[in-house]
């Protein structure tokens, strides 16, 4: 154990965090051992992670000198920032900025970043095919990452770029799920047209990147783009009636539609939506299914995601 490189996970207890500590912690032969950082390590999650034999320690990612205490010592780190926590692109582009300052003081031979595109490089604030949010973006949970890049390279930082998909998780936790639509059927509903949707598992981001943290330097200022499988709306229902034992069909509704649904970011994931289906080609393109499967040779398509979790999604 002491000739293991410490590797600090931050949202260690979340999804893409957690997968990357489980990752880890079950592979008896791995060159790290984790230090999983919680904003609260007396969270059950947290003291499972601690009974697992993680290091468990707390931060703060709004401050720079309690990111810079959980790098000591530190060879390796995975940033990710929780857009949905606060609703804010300017609060996450700080987050940001605070893991890339605390960084620059620390020893770190690789660092994996969970970022997203800048779609305001294919639609410019002036383009009015989509509102603008929050005044300066156009999907500001993609927009701030994005923008953030350029800031790890210019900071000289040993970075790999990790683009995710859309997490089918979704569809048991953030209201996605089939609804009932009175006539017998359950709907979806997506601004995506007849374009595909590049879409994985939570829980295999974080194998993913310890893929990546396994080829050591190969990936260092590359983005990586991981995907469990591309589907179209129509493939989705026809496998999640399968899975469920309901008739689910695909609506097709518009992104301004889908903007106007009325939940807390329904404006961002229309523009979202709209963005994965107007540069379908070039946002598919970037999350390569082969490579994603060579990483973590676990990847589950969706067939397999939804027999291990389709009971879980809500069918009212």
């Amino acid at each position: 154990m002491e000739n293991k490189k410490i590797i600090t996970v931050f949202g260690a207890t979340g999804a893409q965090g957690g997968g990357l500590v489980n990752a880890i912690m079950a592979d008896r032969n791995s060159d790290y051992k984790v230090r999983a950082v919680t904003r609260n390590s007396q969270s059950e999650k947290a003291k499972a992670l601690s009974q697992m034999g993680a290091e468990v320690v707390e931060a703060d990612i709004n401050n720079v000198k309690s990111i810079e205490k959980v790098l000591k010592d530190a060879k390796a780190a995975y940033f990710v920032t929780f857009f949905w926590e606060h609703f804010s692109a300017e609060k996450e582009y700080q987050q940001i900025k605070n893991f890339i300052q605390a960084a620059k003081g620390a020893d770190l031979e690789h660092i994996v970043w969970s970022t997203l595109e800048d779609t305001r490089n294919w639609v410019p604030l002036d383009d009015n095919r989509m509102p603008t949010l929050q005044g300066h973006y156009k999907v500001p949970h993609f927009d701030s990452k994005g923008a953030a890049d350029k800031l790890f390279s210019e900071a000289g930082l040993p970075v790999t770029f990790l683009r995710t998909s859309f997490y089918w998780d979704n569809f048991i936790h953030f209201g996605m799920g089939p609804q009932n639509g009175g006539d017998g059927n359950y709907y979806i509903a997506f601004p995506m047209d007849d374009k595909t949707l590049a879409g994985m598992a939570a829980e295999d981001i974080g194998k993913c990147a310890y893929g990546i943290f396994k080829r050591g330097n190969t990936f260092i200022g590359k983005t990586v783009g991981i995907v469990g499988e591309k589907l179209t709306g129509n493939e989705m229902a026809s496998k999640l009636s399968e899975a469920l034992g309901i008739n689910v069909i695909y609506n097709n509704v518009s992104p301004e539609t889908y903007r106007n649904f009325g939940f807390p970011g329904a404006d961002d994931l229309g523009n979202m939506f709209q963005f994965k289906r107007d540069f379908n080609n070039d946002f598919n393109a970037v999350r390569d299914e082969a490579l994603s499967l060579e990483l973590n040779p676990e990847m589950q398509n969706f067939d397999k995601w939804l027999s291990k979790n389709g009971s879980q999604i809500p069918i009212n």
